[in-house]
């Protein structure tokens, strides 16, 4: 990956406190994994901004090497990669996804 690519995913990733590197968008998820994402932090009253990976391709090559991480959607809470779609849904169903972004954004 190009350094443009890596400042860029960095940037989206620094600017904002919960940021989805998804298909589509929060309105229009364009696969299933990246809507369960969109779901669950709508459903937690989570404000978060997205990227549209389908949009970029550089971004969406570069988000699976910048995290070592094969698939979309790609989940960061401050800086900090979480996982994607089934990581979520586990985090989520035993409220750990809950508590861990109410501690990280309440500092």
């Amino acid at each position: 990956m190009d350094n443009l690519i890596k400042e860029k995913i960095q940037t989206l990733i620094d600017s904002n406190p919960v940021m989805v590197f998804m298909k589509g968008t929060k309105l229009m998820p364009q696969c299933g994994f990246s809507n369960n994402v969109v779901q669950i932090l709508n459903s937690l009253g989570v404000e978060f901004s997205t990227f549209d990976v389908l949009s970029d391709f550089e971004v969406r090559e570069g988000i699976k090497e910048y995290s070592n991480w094969p698939t979309i959607p790609q989940v960061y809470l401050k800086g900090e990669f979480l996982g994607g779609s089934d990581i979520l849904i586990e985090m989520y169903n035993s409220g750990d996804l809950k508590e861990k972004i109410e501690i990280e954004l309440a500092s």
